[in-house]
This record gives C-alpha cells, structure tokens and sequence, in this order.
C-alpha cells in the first residue's frame, strides 16, 4: 500500500518548521474546508470524506522520507525527529457525504495543534476537492436523466488511476447507478455494467455473427451495440434477429446500446422497430460525449432512452474542472481555552472569511420537511426552535425574513476526538441513498440547471456582529497607520 503522507506542498513543511523554530507549533487552532461560489457551481454534494480521515489518521513518515527531507538542507535535525514521530492528535467535524452543501459553508473543521492542521491542508484540499466536484457532476447528470439509471464510463478518460477509482466513487455518490470500473466495484460493493466495444462486432465476418455469439456467451444478459456499421438498416434489425433466436430459447433480451449518431432521431426509430418486433421491454442505453444539458436536451426531444452511459465530461467534470475548494484558519485557541478569532480581508465581499470556531445548521419546514434556509453560527451557539427566527443576507442585509414551525438540524457531525476516529463510515451505496434523500428536500427551484434559484445561506446575529465588528476594526487601524 502507498504512503501518502508527504503527499503536499513544500510550504506547509516549511511553514511547519517555522512555527517550530517560534514555539508556535502545538498552539491549537481552527481551520474551515469550504468553497466559493462560482456562477456554474450553485450547491454541491460532498465527498471524500472517508478517504480523506483514511489519509489524516494514518500518518507514517518513514526513514527514508526524512533521509529525503534532510537532503534539501532546509530543516534542523531537532524538527526532522519532531516530524518524523507526528501523529493526528486533534478534532474533526464535517457534514457526512452525500450532503448538499453550498458556498462559503464550512463543509469539514479541524481543531488541532497548528503544524498538524497546517500540514493536513494539500491533501485535504486535494481529496475533498476533487470527490466534491465528481459526486456534484454526476448529481447534475443524474437528475437531468431523471427516470434513466446512469452508468459511470469514464474510467479510460480519467486523469490517471486515482482520479478514475475515486472519482467512480464520487459519481456513485452523486446517484450513477454502476460504474464501469471494475477495482472500484470491488472496492466498494458498487454494481459494475458493461457489455461489447466495436471491436467485438468487427472482429467476426458479419454482424449478425457477432451479435449471436456474444448472445451466446451472455444469454440473460444480452444488451448488443448496435452502431458500427448502420444503426437503422443494420444494427437494429439484426438485434431484432438475434433476439428472436434468444426468445426461442426462453430467454429475454436486455436491449440496444447506441454510441454515436443523433440519439433522439436513432433512439425514437429503435423504439418503433424494437416495439413492432414484439420487443417492448427491451431497453435502449446510449453513450458517447454525453453530460446534463445533451441528456436534458435529448429528452426534451423525446428521445426514447432508458439507460445513459456517461464518461468523459463526468470524470473530468469537462465544464468546471475544479470545485475551488479553499482552507483558512478562523481561530487560535487560548491556554485559557478560550477562543481569539482570525479573519481574512478582501476587496472582494465573496473571499472575506467568515471567523471563530463554528457551527452549521439547516432549517426545515416542519409542516413539509423541505429546506428552508442554512445558518452559520458560532461553535457553542444553539437556536430555539421553540422561536420565531430572523434571518437575514450576510452582505445585502435588508434581506431578511422571519421563520417558524421549523426544525434546526446540526450539518457538522463529530468524526474524530483527540485524534481518534469516532464516527462509522456508511457503505457507499447507503451514502448514496442519503445523498438522494437530502437532494429531496429542496425545491426544485435551487438544484435546476438554468438560472437556480439562490439558496439562503445567512450568518447568526453574533456571528455577523462579530465579523463586522473584526472588519471594522481592522479598517480603522489600518486608517490609522497611514
């Protein structure tokens, strides 16, 4: 098995010396994992949290990686030893996968020594990141197919192995029904699907010979690709054949594959052809290049299409190929225990940070359980469900409205204490069942493709008094200095 602990930048060692060098290394501190808002990333589903504790928790820096460290004359042996013997000793608190989360909401905190939290930065960013933004793809792609099962083929486009492995993991997650990938189903428990590549049907002298045998060696499982010379005058009659053949044996036909051609005008003639042949349960799965605006497009077209295999620009997540996932501190812990918060400015409103150690909640509506509003507060706030509450735009803040007969549900779950792992991982499909039930407590309005509707993520009274208050004080001394 791979050792991935030095799996990050050089700065996070570097910066790790220094605290060391300053006695600021086991100071304990609060980082938040979060992303930004982008105009083609409104909400997103979480991911890799599993993989990511897998990495945090298992930190194993071995002889040769300090031999290798030592080579780049940067670090005092002092350090190298306190390096080589670090483990994880601090908190975890995350929203569980398959969540719906949205922009500037803190979707995983660490609470732990600095040069542990500092360190856990690149990796984590890199694991979350890209299962995040594979699991949101593919919940996109999914609910575009609606009553269509989505197959993940996007293995042979991945950029290298790992990306393919986790990035079928995520796409599970985001609701495929299968992967192509066969180490990902094995590792997983996840269905896998597949049938034929061109070369099968050229290989033999005809077509029809093809389809035969491989209906021969798949008699219960026989869906056939039926695009390599002439879908409409070739392929589809000779299926029908073969199906017939299969039927006479008391089998039934699983259906058609097509892979090229215009889907809507091919589906809906196969459609006829297979239905006029007796055959009106056999299925007709389609694939090639295909994302959520093709496969929205397709039905709006009445494309007769019950099964979509999906690839490339569900791997590769062709249209946003990174989520922008960031990782900032937001408090420093006391020798009292208390808290000092710590926040970053920016001309731009979206990238100032939100400070302190905090708390995530979601509203619902008691009387129909759908999702009404996300709140972020502070850590050791509560919220009174027995109240009217007043939320309110954490930027435009005339925006408000008052809210009742709700129910306040706590996103940020505990995952590990004192650097022990106290949370038990669901198995992948149980997280996507999750991930499907929560996607169904919002309106439709806020997950849609075109112009969604913004989601309200809104900031607690003492939370936004507390940023404006550090906001306005940092101005003022800054006005002062010049």
């Amino acid at each position: 098995m791979r050792n991935l602990t030095l799996l990050t930048d050089l700065y996070q060692i570097t910066m790790g010396y220094g605290f060391f060098k300053h006695g600021k290394h086991e100071e304990e501190v609060v980082f938040d994992l979060f992303f930004r808002r982008n105009k083609m990333l409104t909400y997103s589903i979480a991911a890799g949290l599993e993989q990511a504790m897998d990495y945090l928790l298992n930190w194993n820096v071995t002889d040769d990686d300090i031999e290798y460290l030592r080579s780049l004359n940067l670090f005092s042996e002092e350090f190298l030893e306190y390096f080589k013997n670090m483990k994880f000793t601090g908190d975890v608190y995350a929203v569980r996968e398959g969540e719906v989360v949205f922009p500037g909401e803190p979707i995983l905190t660490i609470k732990a020594p600095l040069i542990q939290a500092q360190f856990a930065e690149t990796a984590l960013l890199n694991i979350i990141n890209h299962q995040t933004l594979i699991a949101t793809k593919s919940s996109k792609i999914c609910r575009a197919a609606t009553r269509g099962g989505v197959m993940e083929f996007g293995l042979r486009r991945a950029q290298a192995p790992d990306a393919g492995i986790y990035g079928a993991r995520a796409a599970i997650i985001g609701g495929c029904s299968s992967t192509s990938n066969v180490i990902a189903g094995k590792n997983f428990g996840v269905p896998v699907a597949g049938t034929m590549a061109h070369s099968w049907v050229m290989d033999f002298d005809s077509e029809y010979e093809a389809f035969r045998a491989y209906a021969e060696s798949y008699p219960e499982n026989c869906l056939l690709l039926v695009d390599t010379y002439d879908t409409l005058r070739s392929g589809v009659p000779n299926a029908i054949k073969v199906f017939k053949e299969l039927r006479k044996k008391g089998y039934k036909p699983r259906g058609i594959r097509l892979d090229s051609g215009d889907f809507a005008y091919l589906s809906k003639k196969s459609r006829e052809m297979l239905d006029e042949a007796g055959f009106e349960d056999a299925i007709i799965c389609v694939s090639g290049d295909l994302d959520e605006r093709l496969i929205s497009s397709l039905l709006q077209q009445g494309a007769k299409i019950d099964l979509w295999g999906v690839g490339t620009k569900l791997i590769t997540s062709e249209d946003l190929p990174a989520l922008g996932g960031v990782y900032k501190l937001s408090a420093v812990v006391n020798e009292d225990g208390t808290m000092t918060p710590k926040i970053k400015l920016s001309d731009n409103s979206e990238k100032t940070t939100n400070p302190a150690f905090k708390s995530l909640y979601r509203l619902y509506d008691k009387k129909d359980g759908m999702a009404i509003a996300d709140l972020i507060t502070m850590h050791e706030e509560e919220i009174d469900e027995s109240k009217p509450l007043t939320i309110f735009h954490p930027i435009e803040t005339w925006k408000k409205c008052t809210v009742e007969n709700f129910k306040a549900e706590k996103l940020l779950k505990t995952i590990v204490k004192k650097g022990e792992l106290v949370y038990e991982f669901p198995k992948l499909l149980d997280v996507k069942e999750f991930s499907l039930r929560e996607k169904a407590k919002f309106w439709e309005e806020y997950l849609r493709l075109d112009m969604p509707q913004t989601y309200k993520v809104d900031l607690s009274e003492k939370l936004y008094d507390l940023k404006t208050g550090m906001i306005n004080k940092i101005r003022e001394s800054n006005k002062k200095k010049d």
